[in-house]
């Protein structure tokens, strides 16, 4: 028979870890840092093995994500969809946190 653990409710005043934590970046000024770190860590994740293993090196800086494209046809479709990386990105982060890509 399996166990069934009961959620107990949560006591009055007390919150969730991860509100306590996005509660302390908020307070520290770190929110956006942390979401465009988050970012280069999870790109495959976000964008799919296949545009994954065809991407050099990319980063963040002040809202622009500069991501180096090792293939030229890739290099193409990544311009004609940018605007459409840019919303998919930025609905998975939760938060307005790309405003511009460009390709090296």
């Amino acid at each position: 028979m399996p166990l069934i653990r009961e959620q107990k409710a949560r006591k009055p005043g007390t919150t969730t870890l991860k509100a306590a934590i996005d509660e302390m970046l908020r307070a520290y000024q770190l929110k956006n840092k942390y979401s465009e770190t988050y970012l280069v860590a999870f790109w495959e994740k976000l964008v799919g093995k296949s545009i994954a293993s065809r991407t050099g090196r990319l980063y963040v800086a002040e809202g622009t994500l500069y991501v180096q494209i090792l293939s030229a046809p890739l290099r193409q479709e990544l311009v004609l969809a940018k605007t459409k990386l840019i919303e998919l990105l930025n609905r998975e982060m939760g938060e307005e946190i790309i405003r511009e890509v460009i390709f090296i």
